[in-house]
């Protein structure tokens, strides 16, 4: 057979490194062939092999109305017909950064980019020519892309492949990073020119805030000058209708977006006060630029999105996440194993032990879970029975909205079938 996973994962393997775009697409850390995907509607997704799949990824969150909405469909429809890309001012791109502004607080300019590394890199340069300072802070398990400076002690796909960083990133790239526990406030000189935190810590599986800690980085960045940077590109527009500082009431300097805000499609943006942008090219001497920046399809598909979802899509949506948590976790529990769902909003983990445990509050107690042993084979089990989870222990659920109350008692039937075999594993 031709088309089939096995085949089409062959022939990736002969042009693309590793047969994949991005490493976590791998199932290295799951092992198996990676199923590839030729549509999705919904909840849903289908393979080549024409196999349909319950799909907790949702593009890592970018697609919280689910795939393929009518709406956004539409909407990229109409906009490619206009055209599909200038290099030129477009409404859209005001459009979009109006939205944005309105929802959050405290957000009065935004510069779009083409991807959430992007975003965050820029936010980075912006914040150093800002304040004339050099060091960075960022938390053990966060991930901010795969910028040099960034890479170092990351989550997501850094993690799972087991790597402390990456080779190519020189000594001197990440000799102005520097490395704090999450969830424990560092002490800070004037040599900092920002901190950079992931409000809710997703790419180390979920591990929520304690309670004081971003208002306590709030607080030692005022008290040297530094500033405070949110990377809200999986919590923006997901997390809450005005993400982290709506959902947590503390204020960063800088804001960096993606996924929710592109529609599906590519796209990225960093903001924050209008005194700190004035620092951007082309009024100040900061520089950042992007052909393909605020990109029309993208834009269009993103206004959509924000248009169409409210705050009380926002507060259903937590409302059935936390019950489809609960379900998740009694089903694994009654299963022969022991699990964690910690939960932020809509936003959702998953951690599995064979002994009792508190869900992980840092990098090193995560860690330690994800790297058990015991998502693999819960992973097949479950893909087996037609639920995809993401393909690496330290990636989270992405519940959209289009998840019906039926598709999330599916996943926790398969969940506790998944549990048995995982548990004799």
């Amino acid at each position: 057979m031709t088309n089939t996973n096995q085949a089409w994962f062959d022939r990736a393997q002969a042009v693309l490194p590793g047969g994949v775009d991005s490493p976590v697409r791998s199932f290295r850390s799951v092992g198996g062939t990676p199923y590839t995907v030729v549509r999705g509607r919904g909840a849903y997704v289908e393979d080549v092999e024409g196999t349909r799949y319950l799909d907790f990824v949702q593009s890592y969150g970018a697609s919280l109305l689910g795939h393929a909405h009518p709406a956004v469909v539409e909407a990229i429809r109409h906009g490619a017909g206009e055209g599909t890309t200038f290099g030129a001012p477009t409404p859209g791109e005001v459009l979009l950064a109006e939205l944005m502004c309105e929802r959050v607080s405290g957000l009065e300019q935004v510069r779009l980019v083409s991807s959430g590394t992007e975003a965050v890199m820029s936010a980075v340069r912006l914040a150093r020519g800002a304040t004339g300072r050099s060091k960075i802070v960022k938390f053990d398990g966060c991930y901010h892309g795969h910028s040099d400076a960034l890479l170092v002690a990351g989550g997501s796909g850094v993690a799972q492949m087991g790597l402390p960083g990456s080779a190519g990133v020189t000594a001197g790239a990440v000799a102005d990073t520097i490395v704090a526990p999450y969830n424990v406030v560092p002490t800070l000189d004037e040599s900092v020119a920002a901190v950079l935190v992931e409000p809710v810590a997703a790419n180390m599986n979920l591990v929520a805030p304690r309670d004081g800690f971003l208002q306590g980085l709030r607080d030692e960045c005022d008290r040297v000058g530094a500033l405070l940077i949110f990377d809200e590109v999986i919590t923006g527009f997901r997390l809450a209708y005005g993400g982290a500082q709506e959902y947590f009431g503390v204020t960063p300097d800088l804001w960096c977006f993606g996924k929710v805000i592109g529609g599906g499609l590519p796209v990225g943006a960093f903001g924050g006060r209008r005194s700190v942008l004035a620092s951007l090219a082309p009024n100040g001497p900061v520089y950042q630029a992007g052909t393909l920046s605020g990109n029309p399809l993208a834009t269009a598909a993103g206004v959509r999105v924000l248009n169409f979802v409210t705050r009380e899509d926002y507060v259903a949506l937590s409302n059935r996440v936390a019950q489809f948590a609960n379900g998740l976790r009694d089903a694994v529990s009654s299963s022969g194993l022991f699990a964690q769902t910690p939960i932020e909003g809509p936003l959702m983990g998953l951690y599995l032990s064979r002994e009792p445990f508190s869900a992980p509050t840092n990098f090193a107690e995560a860690k330690a879970l994800c790297d058990n042993g015991l998502y693999r084979p819960f992973f097949h089990a479950m893909l087996d029975r037609g639920v995809a989870l993401a393909p690496g222990a330290y990636e989270i659920l992405f519940v959209s909205m289009a998840h019906s109350d039926d598709d999330l008692a599916q996943a926790i039937d398969s969940a506790r079938e998944a549990a048995i075999i995982a548990a004799a594993s």
